[in-house]
């Protein structure tokens, strides 16, 4: 038998390996036990301040109280009372918040990461729009948000730098799309039949970004699927009248045909992910599933700490069992937030309130390790670094 300090070494050395393993990139997609920073792309349910820096949408809602009360106590270009699901994250990792693209100058501002989403942004580029008749709500898309990813790298330094910095990051690419949607869907009236012809083009584009990012060096790349948009408030007010009793889903409440197209994103997103894995052994492609986590919270949102009115926004001055109107959106005159935003899943009927983007955070950060799919990768190979992930955000 070994004498008890050598036995004790010899375990020691074996964890040591392990934990090792663990945070190896190797071949295989492993994942790294720590991130140096985050790099993300996307729309206003990622933008923590590039709209306010654009003409389009700098004077926007995001730009004046009550939006970032619970959390900042002011405005932030966040659309939402607090943090994003981006800032759980970045938190739950323990990296900096990444700089809106927009807000930096220097290098120095982007070896912390950057965030290139912009609310309001599309997956698909100006001329697929405009060819169609339809204006997008600003004229940002993935291309644009690609080359501003390209101009960091330039920044950074040499390629070997640039490598070294991507390869030690998180990128979350997504969530994107919803605009594309609801532009084409309420733009012009169209179907939603005639809108999931779109679905492989949005699909598409994400792809792209995530080939641009694999080839700078990323090695670990989260892509967010699509949320359920029939649980939207904005939707649900806007299609009210016009759906008939069938078309709701009796245990949630939300519109099947619109959640119907959401989950046709998110059946080609995976498809299109799984090609990717097989192209890319050594990066880790990680599918996070909004709709489940989102889904969950208007099931069941007495079980999250929600009220019992999970389609009602808070902000807004609609009335009704949406509390949604466009011509009394959150922050016009006349309108005002509910008493507490952490009772409520959406904020202002478009987007998620802080304590909803928390727990979307958490089933992000728990992924595949409770209810993905057995070939798809989570975040982390340890179960016991997601649970200390979730457990700095109070997921736990």
């Amino acid at each position: 038998m070994a004498p008890l300090p050598r036995l004790l070494l010899a375990v020691a050395l074996l964890h040591a390996a392990a934990a090792s393993a663990a945070t190896d990139d190797g071949e295989g997609g492993r994942r790294r036990a720590r991130y140096d920073r985050v790099f993300s792309f996307g729309d206003s349910l990622t933008d923590t301040g590039n709209a306010l820096h654009l003409s389009p949408t700098g004077a926007g809602p995001a730009s004046r109280p009550p939006y970032g009360e619970t959390f900042f106590r002011r405005p932030t270009g966040r659309a939402s009372d607090g943090r994003l699901v981006v800032d759980f994250i970045v938190e739950a990792l323990g990296v900096p918040h990444p700089t809106p693209y927009l807000a930096g100058k220097a290098a120095a501002d982007f070896r912390r990461g950057a965030n290139f989403a912009v609310g309001g942004a599309t997956a698909l580029d100006l001329n697929f729009f405009e060819s169609r008749g339809l204006t997008p709500f600003v004229p940002v898309s993935l291309d644009n948000q690609t080359s501003w990813f390209k101009n960091v790298l330039h920044l950074l330094g040499s390629v070997e730098e640039q490598r070294k910095i991507t390869s030690t990051s998180l990128f979350l690419v997504g969530e994107i799309g919803v605009n594309d949607y609801f532009v084409s869907a309420l733009g012009r009236n169209r179907t939603v039949g005639e809108v999931k012809t779109f679905v492989p083009r949005v699909v598409a584009a994400v792809g792209s970004v995530i080939t641009d990012v694999i080839a700078a060096g990323a090695r670990t790349v989260v892509v967010p699927g699509m949320i359920p948009l029939g649980c939207e408030p904005q939707l649900l007010a806007h299609y009210k009248g016009g759906a008939g009793a069938g078309e709701y889903d009796p245990e949630s409440g939300c519109l099947t045909r619109l959640n119907d197209l959401a989950e046709l994103h998110n059946r080609e997103l995976r498809r299109m992910l799984s090609g990717l894995r097989r192209a890319h052994p050594g990066t880790a492609v990680v599918y996070a599933d909004l709709y489940r986590a989102v889904t969950d919270l208007v099931v069941s949102p007495a079980k999250y700490g929600f009220r019992s009115r999970p389609l009602a926004a808070c902000c807004g001055g609609g009335g009704g069992a949406y509390n949604f109107d466009d011509a009394a959106f959150c922050g016009a005159a006349g309108t005002a937030a509910c008493a507490d935003p952490s009772e409520y899943v959406s904020w202002d009927g478009v987007h998620f309130t802080e304590a909803a983007n928390r727990r979307i955070a958490c089933a992000v950060l728990e992924g595949s390790h409770s209810h993905g799919a057995a070939d798809e990768p989570a975040l982390s190979n340890s179960w016991a670094t997601t649970e200390a992930w979730r457990r700095r955000i109070g997921c736990v």
